[in-house]
């Protein structure tokens, strides 16, 4: 977690909506600390906006919540547009793993499906305990970079063109090797 102030609004409005809904259900902080394996000192400092979260805490969160990430990133954003013009799309960035993930097309309510570019930078691991609701659909094409995907405890290496389908039931993580990293569209089917 990166702990220098938050400067960038898309944190703050995080940390808010982290804060409004651990209220809306009518958990402590200790609540949330054990659904989600987070410390409750880390949940604190992430609700009081004192640090930035990294892509795994928001994926352990978010299992905890039932909520998919852009799902969390839609509900802080303030409006939803049938049309998403590039400069327009919510990105976020974990500056501890070099993950960047923007919503190229956002959650809706009345859509089964969000779509996602998401980076990876070289040799960076990400990993997730648990998904943000079981089965959830994901279709994973690998635009450049190598990248190694474990879902379920199977391994997947993936090269620039191929596609990688599955629903997920528990953990994954995500590899780039040393020498290159990785670029990808994710579209997650609510089911």
């Amino acid at each position: 977690m990166e702990t220098a102030g938050l400067d960038s609004s898309i944190d703050t409005r995080i940390a808010r909506r982290l804060k409004e809904l651990r209220g809306e259900r009518g958990w402590s902080l200790d609540d949330l600390a054990a659904r989600s394996g987070v410390s409750r000192a880390t949940l604190s400092r992430l609700e009081n906006a004192e640090v930035s979260p990294t892509a795994t805490v928001l994926g352990k969160l978010c299992a905890a919540y039932g909520l998919t990430l852009s799902r969390l990133m839609l509900m802080v954003e303030d409006d939803f547009a049938p049309l998403v013009r590039r400069d327009a799309q919510t990105v976020w960035t974990d500056t501890t793993t070099g993950f960047t993930r923007r919503i190229v097309s956002p959650p809706a309510d009345a859509l089964a499906a969000e779509g996602l570019e998401c980076g990876i930078e070289p040799g960076a691991r990400i990993a997730y305990d648990a998904p943000p609701r079981p089965g959830l659909e994901h279709h994973m094409l690998l635009l450049e970079g190598e990248l190694r995907v474990t879902v379920d405890g199977h391994t997947h290496d993936l090269r620039p063109g191929d596609c990688l389908r599955y629903q997920l039931f528990g953990p994954s993580e995500f590899l780039t090797p040393s020498h290159t990293g990785a670029r990808y569209v994710l579209f997650m089917v609510r089911t």
